[in-house]
This record gives C-alpha cells, structure tokens and sequence, in this order.
C-alpha cells in the first residue's frame, strides 16, 4: 500500500509520512527549552535559526574595533576636527542611517574613553572632536605619521563651513569618487611647484562684473570631486551671498564646460544652502541668469542657463560643428549642470533615542548626497564598506 499526502487547502498533513528533505528543522525543534528560558533569548535564539552577523562573519570583533578606530583616527588627523556623523560616512556609509549613526557613536565613545579623542563643544552648540596626543601615539605605533590637533580645534570658535565641506567631501569618497577639501586641493595644485614660481590659488579663471566694475578672479570650490566626464565643483553657502559673491556664482556658472587648472572640465556646480532663505536666494540668482543668458545672441562659446527642474538647471553651450558639405554650424550642446539644495543639518541633530523628531531623509539610500543627480544621470552605485580590508592610507 503506498501512502499519499492530501495536498488540499487545510487537510492535516502526517509528519510521519513527509518526505525527507521536504520540511526545514531548525535546532531548537531538537531541544526544548526549559520553563521561563524563552523570555531571556532574542527572537533568533528562541526559533532556532542563524542570525546574521554583519562585518563580523568576515573580521573578527577585535580586528573590526582596530579598523574602525583606525579610520577614524586617521580622518581626525587629516581634517584636524570632525563630527561623529563624520565617521558615520567614512566606516558605515552602506548601513541604514540609524545603524550608522549608532556605529559611530559607539567607536566615538570608545576612543574618548581611551583618551583617543577629545570633546569640544563650539559656539553654535556643535560637539566636535580632536586627535589628542594618546590618539596620535596610538597611530604611530601601528606605522603612521600624526599629530595632535588638540591645540588647533581649542582655538576654533565656529568651524561650520569647514565641517560642512570636509562632510560632502567624505560623501563624495562613499559613493567612490575622489573627492578634496579647498585646503587638500590647493596642496595638490602646488605639490609639484618650483620655487621660483608662483603659488596656483585656484582651479578657474572668470572675469566677474559687480557694480559697473569688471574684476579678474582666480576662484576655488569649498569642495571638489573628480568625475569620469569631468569636475564637480561644491559651494557651501552659510550665509547670503552680497553682490560680489553672487557675481562670482554668475560667473562660474558661465564657465561651465571650461577647463580646470586640473587638466579636467567643469561639469557641475553644487550649492548647498545652509537656510531656505538663503537657498531663495541663490536661486533668484540664477533664475535672473537664465533670463540674462537667453537674452544673448549666438555665437561660438555662448553658455545659456535654463531651468532643468526644481533645483537643477542646465548650461548649454553654442559650439561650432563641421558638416558633411564641408560647411559649419553652431550648435548647442550640455556643458554642465548647476545644483541647488539644502545643507542636511537635520542628519547630525538626530538622536536615536528619538528626541527632537528630526527627520532622517537624504542618508545615501536617497538620492541626496553628495548631490542630487539629475535623471538624465546614470544613478549613484550603493557605497560599499570600507572595513573589509586593513586601512592602509587615507584615499
């Protein structure tokens, strides 16, 4: 006689007759647990089945704590000062913000404790953090060079407009790109100077027109990174900007396409705004340059600014395109794109204990950092972690 399964909808199945390898056992179905034992496990323990260990199912906790402090230890030496959101992007850009943040807090902790660290608090209520001169044995003794900025960050009263750029910076190098400060670039343009030249103070030449005056301007971002098709220039506005910071921006945005004293082509222009007013106001400006711009008549090398969507805008430039009979024709082509958005300040006010109700958008599962890619762009690839291999410089 040959037994069959009744495979209806709600018949009663015999476990006797299943087949083997057709039902998954778990563990605990093997050992029962003892009376009261079920309140003191997790939800993974209780069921019997693995739960998944992350970054320790590959490194060891010990070898992931050295990591992850060494990281960060070296982010603190390169910047001078920094935020734990900070280390957040540079070791946990991949996880979910929460879990992030926790890690950062957790390995900030850790470090002060050990006298790694020290805390400051600035005059705008910003807890930051220095390499102390402990933090820089510590770094020495594993084979590199560091120094304590202890001294530096004490005579700091409102480093926002550093922290800002050093923090796109880092975004910029989670999702793969190589990304500097204004202060690493200007090493980088004179690295290689001789000493009879002049020191490179910036990566653009652009002639500005403010108040009947025409000026010659050597301009540099507060951050940059380098793209396949080219340059992305970052501004971080913490303030308005008067008639000659607005001239500047006309002006740099009329360079789009232009080549850099890096050898590579202005793409794009960011604008991060610290307030909605002074967002408004960067975007009265261009909205203002893209009726100046149209207004020009064509000609090889004109740049017109024109509304993309809300926040984006794109320079087309008039150049001069040879056709098969021998004749030539101005066309215009994309130079460049011009970008404005919100600094995240809300991401550092965070507090998991859920105080404040601050809202958690813009982390890298969103589109939003380093900068809101329009969608005529390729989509930002998915940062990976960083702490899979043994840091062995800063990149």
């Amino acid at each position: 006689m040959t037994n069959t399964i009744d495979d209806r909808p709600g018949a009663p199945q015999d476990r006797a007759h299943i087949s083997p390898g057709t039902e998954t056992h778990c563990p605990s179905d093997a050992e029962p647990l003892a009376p009261g034992m079920e309140h003191d496990l997790s939800a993974g323990q209780t069921s019997g089945c693995p739960v998944p260990r992350g970054l320790t199912a590959q490194v060891g906790t010990l070898a992931l704590q050295d990591r992850i402090w060494n990281r960060s230890l070296l982010l603190v030496d390169r910047f001078r000062v920094i935020r734990t959101i900070d280390i957040a992007v540079h070791c946990f850009a991949e996880r979910p913000f929460k879990a992030a943040l926790s890690a950062a807090q957790r390995a900030v902790r850790g470090m002060v404790k050990a006298h790694l660290l020290a805390r400051y608090r600035t005059d705008r209520f910003m807890t930051v953090y220095g390499l102390t001169q402990q933090g820089a044995q510590w770094l020495e003794d594993r084979g590199f060079e560091a120094a304590a900025s202890v001294r530096r960050v004490t005579d700091m009263t409102n480093p926002e407009h550093r922290l800002w750029s050093q923090f796109l910076t880092l975004c910029a190098e989670a999702r793969g790109l190589q990304a500097m400060t204004e202060q690493e670039l200007l090493l980088t343009l004179n690295r290689d100077l001789k000493h009879d030249q002049p020191p490179i103070q910036g990566v653009l030449h652009v002639t500005t027109r403010s108040a009947g005056k025409r000026q010659h301007l050597t301009l540099r971002p507060d951050a940059l990174a380098m793209e396949p098709d080219g340059v992305t220039w970052f501004e971080v506005d913490r303030s308005a900007r008067g008639s000659d910071r607005a001239a500047s921006l006309r002006a740099l945005v009329l360079s789009m396409g232009a080549k850099t004293t890096l050898g590579q082509p202005l793409r794009r222009v960011v604008v991060f705004s610290r307030t909605s007013r002074i967002h408004q106001r960067v975007m009265a400006t261009l909205d203002g340059l893209v009726k100046d711009s149209a207004a020009v008549g064509l000609m090889e090398g004109r740049r017109q600014l024109k509304l993309f969507e809300t926040g984006c805008y794109e320079v087309h430039q008039s150049v001069e395109v040879k056709l098969r009979d021998g004749r030539s024709q101005l066309q215009d082509r994309l130079a460049g794109y011009v970008i404005v958005q919100e600094l995240p300040n809300w991401l550092p006010r965070v507090r998991l204990d859920g105080r404040g109700d601050w809202s958690m958008r813009g982390w890298f599962d969103d589109n939003y950092l380093p900068y809101r890619r329009p969608a005529a762009m390729a989509p930002w690839p998915r940062p990976q972690s960083p702490l899979l291999q043994p840091h062995r410089g800063l990149n």
